[in-house]
């Protein structure tokens, strides 16, 4: 009768216990499965804390975009020089754009405490809207603010675009290297009409308006168009002239190549009138303003207002360059 009594079901068909008996098999099986329980908890604790610093960096980075605990913040002080940087490209899109820099003049002429102010320059030029806005911004608040100076430093470069905002200034330090000048206007693109028929690629666009495809890179140059380009060129170059002379007056010295584009060193541009004298920010604020403390009003962007900004300029821009492929007008 034994040999008919079927297999014990807890082990399955053909199975027999681990020797030792069924309490040994099972205590070892519950061993294992504690250590590798306890094995296995160290690391989920270590995944746990490094997702929640994680979450704290990314809540900490948005804070510090949304409230820009380094943005505008200027520190107070008593009688004081200020200081405001103008650096890079000049354009709408920038840390030099009009919106930073007027806001920055505004904060340190408002400021009872500011005894003057120093606009340090390192500029290759840029936008001609940018650059007049700037301007006109430093006569109105010079006309607004008369016992309030205002001071250009030169870094490196003040050319074309920067130079027109600094002809705005009460006077222009400059380092002997530093390259001035450049006042002129320019509009440059490209043409692919030749390159395109040898590749036996034909141009297909369609519109309305006899001339709102000029200056198509891929269509030809016709001779209106050429002189069209030429009197909105020449419009600009006059405003630039007009204002460089308003702004340095009778210390311009007579030279034919003064407007002509050309540039010069430091040195030479004090020769020509361009500038009046060499010196750093240092020296302006201790020997012409005469107050050494100086207390930067350089308007910084937040985080999330540079995303936003960037993000948005990139997306116009990129719609702007596919339909003009670069040609726009600056002062460079």
């Amino acid at each position: 009768m034994s040999d008919n009594l079927p297999p014990d079901s807890s082990y399955g068909a053909g199975s027999r216990p681990p020797a030792g008996g069924s309490e040994n098999w099972e205590r070892d099986a519950l061993e294992r499965i504690a250590l590798a329980a306890i094995r296995e908890q160290p690391a989920a604790r270590r995944w746990r804390i490094f997702f929640r610093f994680l979450f704290l960096a990314v809540i900490a980075l948005i804070a510090w975009g949304v409230f820009d605990f380094t943005g505008d913040r200027v520190v107070k002080a008593g009688k004081h020089t200020a200081l405001i940087d103008l650096q890079g490209e000049i354009s709408a899109n920038s840390d030099a754009s009009a919106d930073n820099v007027e806001g920055a003049l505004q904060r340190a002429f408002e400021d009872d405490n500011t005894a003057g102010v120093i606009l340090r320059i390192n500029s290759p030029g840029g936008s001609p809207v940018q650059a007049g806005i700037i301007y006109g911004e430093i006569r109105r608040l010079r006309a607004k603010y008369p016992k309030t100076p205002l001071y250009v430093v030169v870094g490196d470069m003040c050319a074309s675009g920067g130079y027109y905002v600094a002809a705005a200034a009460d006077k222009i330090f400059v380092n002997k290297a530093s390259i001035v000048g450049s006042i002129g206007v320019l509009m440059d693109g490209f043409g692919f009409t030749g390159l395109m028929d040898k590749l036996g690629v034909q141009r297909r666009m369609h519109m309305s308006g006899a001339n709102k495809g000029a200056f198509d890179p891929f269509s030809p140059e016709t001779p209106q168009m050429v002189a069209h380009a030429q009197d909105m060129l020449d419009q600009i170059h006059t405003q630039f002239i007009d204002a460089v002379k308003q702004g340095r007056g009778k210390r311009l010295k007579d030279d034919q190549q003064m407007f002509t584009g050309m540039f010069w060193t430091g040195e030479r541009s004090v020769e020509l009138g361009l500038a009046d004298d060499f010196g750093d920010a240092g020296y302006v604020a201790r020997e012409i303003i005469k107050q050494p403390d100086i207390v930067d009003y350089t308007q910084k962007e937040s985080i999330s207002e540079r995303v936003v900004k960037r993000f948005g300029a990139s997306v116009g821009d990129a719609a702007m360059r596919a339909l003009t492929l670069g040609d726009k007008l600056q002062l460079r």
